[in-house]
């Protein structure tokens, strides 16, 4: 595994390049959100609105009206918390095509209860018209800008910023799962970053002798539904869900829902916030803290499997996808 440096930026330009009704749109963040290099080469199709969300958004709803194809670049917590209203009446209601791009999503920042989008996905998985997207990794990062091009609606996306781990070799998949591991005991679906350390705790487990199918989740709205039940079928113990996000109303409530609807009996056990604030901190603090880790997700698997596996955090913390990892990502803001 590698760790891409800013996989966002260059991917942007590419993006965009030949496109010109592709527009960069930023809200005081430009550096943060990775795209100075594209405010460079092209400044005749970027616009630093400053920190004004809620007029940025309706700007952004009058140029999609005019046939621009808008991005808007801001932390996620500035795309929902302030311009909600706008959201809904400029953008989402007249299914405008605005691609609303959150860095920093979750627990990702350590700027505390202020910058940390922590309920995103529960709130803007109820706003008709709206898709959401989460990056897992640099290869979706890279790929998420056609996928979202090519939806005919809003779209809002989790981006990773800053140094990113490359975990998968395939382009983001519209409204599929990835199957990262398969075997019978034990279904686990993560997204985001919690995936890398689902992807750990898979091998020590494996390793372990506990069969686990792990899914990666990368559409959450809408939500590969007859992809999660066809890889339910043979499940022994239950399912374990782990995101970068409240339990209330993400990744966790949807596959939930699906199993009362489906009338399902499978014990679920689902790992994020624990309708809690986070503190402020580095990302590897709060996602131990948070029980976001790989170590969290062994001991959840194993109040399922109703016994323990012996893994020790220290024979975890041998279990690495490669030489580098996750706790050597910068944290600044």
């Amino acid at each position: 595994m590698d760790l891409v440096s800013k996989p966002y930026a260059q991917a942007f330009i590419e993006f965009a390049r030949h496109k010109p009704e592709v527009l960069c749109i930023s809200a005081d963040l430009t550096s943060s959100c990775e795209i100075d290099g594209f405010r460079e080469q092209f400044p005749e199709r970027f616009f630093s609105m400053g920190m004004t969300e809620q007029h940025t958004l309706s700007f952004c709803a009058g140029l999609a009206l005019e046939g621009f194809r808008p991005f808007f670049h801001t932390f996620s917590v500035f795309l929902y918390r302030r311009p909600y209203d706008q959201l809904i009446n400029s953008i989402a209601y007249s299914n405008r095509q605005v691609r609303l791009m959150g860095f920093l999503p979750g627990i990702t920042t350590p700027g505390g209860i202020t910058h940390q989008a922590i309920e995103d996905i529960a709130i803007l998985r109820s706003v008709p018209n709206l898709t959401l997207l989460e990056t897992g990794d640099a290869t979706e990062v890279e790929t998420v800008l056609e996928v979202a091009d090519a939806i005919d609606g809003p779209v809002y996306v989790r981006v990773l910023r800053g140094l990113v781990p490359r975990l998968f070799t395939t382009p983001f998949g519209f409204n599929q799962l990835r199957t990262l591991s398969q075997g019978k005991d034990v279904l686990v679906l993560s997204a985001g970053i919690t995936t890398e350390e689902a992807m750990r705790a898979t091998q020590a487990l494996t390793q372990a002798g506990v069969g686990i199918t792990h899914l990666h989740v990368s559409t959450l709205k809408p939500f590969a539904r007859q992809a999660f039940l066809e890889a339910l079928t043979d499940i022994r113990y239950g399912v374990v869900t782990i995101e970068n996000h409240t339990i209330i109303g993400g990744l966790g409530s949807m596959v939930a829902e699906i199993l009362a609807e489906e009338g399902i009996a499978k014990k679920l056990i689902r790992l994020g916030l624990q309708d809690t604030f986070a503190h402020g901190a580095s990302r590897p603090y709060l996602m131990k803290k948070y029980s976001l880790d790989a170590l969290a997700l062994i001991r959840a698997i194993e109040k399922l499997l109703h016994h323990t596996t012996g893994i020790t955090a220290n024979e975890l913390q041998a279990v690495r996808l490669d030489t580098v990892h996750s706790e050597a990502k910068a944290e600044a803001l």
